[in-house]
């Protein structure tokens, strides 16, 4: 029969790897909550990532969106260029954040071969959540003008 001490020795003997030091110990235990860790902070920043890109792209499309409709309304029979700016404006407003209707430019330009009135809006970058650098994203809309 063995002995307490031979037990616990022939049991870190069993346990050791080939070529590792008698007595270290090379069992993983705690190992899961590291490997927790690093794969848990990994997929956070995976996510995270995803989020942002889903709200870059919602903030292109509502810019999108709101220069093209500025623009058709300002091609309206009695509404000009400035009622467009106006409604581009509000519909940023309602729909994102004010500041991201600072910049509002209409022309008139021919595109593909007709008149249309033109609605550019300069924004900001959503690059943390709605913050990031000024005047990085550009958008058009284009409507045709009524004869």
């Amino acid at each position: 029969m063995l002995g307490a001490s031979q037990c616990t020795s022939s049991r870190l003997q069993s346990r050791s790897r080939d070529g590792a030091e008698p007595g270290w110990r090379t069992d993983e235990r705690g190992s899961a909550v590291v490997d927790f860790v690093m794969v848990g902070g990994l997929l956070t920043m995976f996510f995270l990532a995803i989020i942002q890109l889903t709200l870059v792209l919602h903030v292109r499309n509502t810019l999108i969106d709101a220069a093209a409709s500025g623009a058709r309304y300002g091609t309206l029979a009695d509404r000009g260029a400035s009622d467009a700016e106006e409604r581009a404006a509000m519909l940023i407003g309602t729909a994102l954040n004010t500041d991201f209707a600072q910049d509002i430019s209409t022309t008139e330009v021919t595109f593909q071969g007709l008149r249309t009135l033109e609605v550019t809006i300069k924004a900001p970058m959503p690059v943390i959540g709605l913050i990031g650098p000024r005047d990085l994203l550009e958008v058009k809309g284009h409507a045709a003008i009524q004869p």
